[in-house]
């Protein structure tokens, strides 16, 4: 079995997925010494029309244990909403979420629910 790491992005406020925003996966480190690593950029992604990427932001033999953090541009996302107003403005723009691998087999799903006031996370299936 190969692991993955896949993602999408949902609008709470809208209750629509969020189109077109970047998304990066950083790889921080082996959890021992992840002060001593520097962050590495696995990749850039767009989120589709169903807000997700079209391919898993991880996969198979690229797989490492250690910790990653996924970078949300949720700022482009609200500075382009047609649903908010200039004064629904969103305090939050890049939104990091931090979490281990420990086994690079299995799948890790990390969505983000994204609102003018808040986020929220979880791992999915």
């Amino acid at each position: 079995m190969n692991g993955k790491v896949t993602t999408h992005v949902l609008d709470l406020a809208g209750g629509k997925p969020v189109v077109g925003i970047t998304i990066e996966l950083w790889y921080l480190g082996k959890e021992s010494a992840e002060a001593a690593n520097q962050p590495r950029l696995i990749g850039s992604y767009q989120t589709n029309e169903d807000g997700r990427v079209d391919e898993p932001l991880l996969l198979g033999e690229s797989m490492e244990c250690g910790t990653y953090e996924i970078v949300f541009d949720a700022g482009e996302f609200f500075r382009r909403s047609e649903h908010l107003s200039a004064i629904e403005v969103s305090i939050f723009d890049k939104i990091p979420i931090r979490f281990r691998i420990r086994d690079k087999n299995s799948h890790y799903h990390v969505p983000l629910l994204v609102a003018p006031g808040g986020y929220s996370t979880y791992r999915g299936s």
